[in-house]
C-alpha cells in the first residue's frame, strides 16, 4: 500500500502490478462510512476477487470528528443522537427525500478528486467502478449520478436512499449500469426497508442490480465479499 494526495484528499492505493496501485489495470474506488478511519476499507482489497492488475483506491474523508476513539472521519456531519433516539423508539425514519446538509460540498470534493484521479492515473472511467459503505455508499452514488463519465459500475454496501428529488431524474440516465447492492436485514443504523426502497429505484431506472440481502447488521460479511468479487470480475476488464 502507498499513500498519496488526489484532489486535496488523502488516499490509500493498493493492488495493481506492485500492490501500491501501479500499472494500468481497472480502478475500484471505495469510500468508507461515517465515523470510520481513512484506512477502514483497505483490507477488502486482499479478499476480493478482481481482474488481474486491478487497482484499489481508498479516499479518506476530510472531516475529522470527535467520537472518542481513533481517527474518526466523515464526508458530512450527521445527527447521531437522532438516529439513536429513533432506534430506541423503534422508529424507521424515512430520509429518502432529505438532501443532507453538506452533501453538495462533499459532491464537489468528489468531483475534484475523481478528475485528478483520472488525470494523474490516465485511467479510463469506463474501467472504473465507484462505491462505498454506508455514508460512503451514499456519496459514491451521488457522485456517479452527477457525473457524465461512463463509469463501469456502482457498489452500494449498506447504503440508503437520500436526495430522491435530485437522484430520481439522474438515475434514468444510467440505464443498464451494473450495480452491486448489499444490506443487512437487521441493520440498526440504516434500516433494511429503506435499502429495499433504494433497490427499487435502481430497478425502476433500468439499472442491472445484483441484490444481496443478508442476515446481519451494519457490516460487510464474508458472503458479501464473495459475491462482490464475482461482480468485479464481470464488471471490469
Amino acid at each position: 500500500m502507498r499513500m498519496d494526495t488526489l484532489g486535496g484528499l488523502t488516499v490509500r492505493l493498493t493492488g495493481g502490478i506492485d500492490d501500491k496501485g501501479g500499472g494500468n489495470g481497472p480502478l475500484v474506488v471505495l469510500l468508507h462510512g461515517f465515523g470510520a478511519p481513512g484506512d477502514d476499507l483497505v483490507p477488502l482489497s486482499e479478499y476480493l476477487d478482481a481482474p488481474t492488475g486491478t487497482r484499489f483506491v481508498f479516499p479518506e474523508a476530510p472531516i475529522s470528528i470527535p467520537m472518542g476513539f481513533g481517527d474518526s472521519r466523515a464526508w458530512w456531519m450527521i445527527d447521531m443522537a437522532r438516529i439513536q433516539a429513533d432506534r430506541a423508539a423503534g422508529k424507521v425514519r424515512d430520509i429518502s427525500n432529505d438532501i443532507p446538509r453538506g452533501l453538495t460540498d462533499a459532491r464537489g470534493r468528489m468531483k475534484t478528486f475523481l478528475d485528478d484521479l483520472h488525470g494523474k492515473f490516465g485511467a479510463d472511467p469506463a474501467r472504473t467502478i465507484l462505491g462505498g459503505f454506508s455514508q460512503g455508499a451514499m456519496l459514491s452514488c451521488d457522485a456517479l449520478l452527477h457525473s457524465t463519465q461512463p463509469y463501469a459500475g456502482l457498489i452500494q454496501l449498506s447504503g440508503t436512499l437520500v436526495a430522491k428529488p435530485e437522484w430520481g431524474p439522474l438515475l434514468l440516465k444510467r440505464k443498464g449500469l451494473p450495480l452491486f447492492q448489499s444490506h443487512g436485514t437487521q441493520d440498526p443504523i440504516l434500516p433494511y426497508v429503506m435499502a429495499e426502497r433504494l433497490r427499487d429505484e435502481f430497478l425502476k431506472a433500468g439499472m442491472m442490480v445484483e441484490w444481496l440481502p443478508f442476515r446481519g447488521g451494519h457490516e460487510i460479511p464474508e458472503p458479501v465479499l464473495r459475491k462482490l468479487g464475482s461482480f468485479l470480475l464481470k464488471a471490469v476488464r
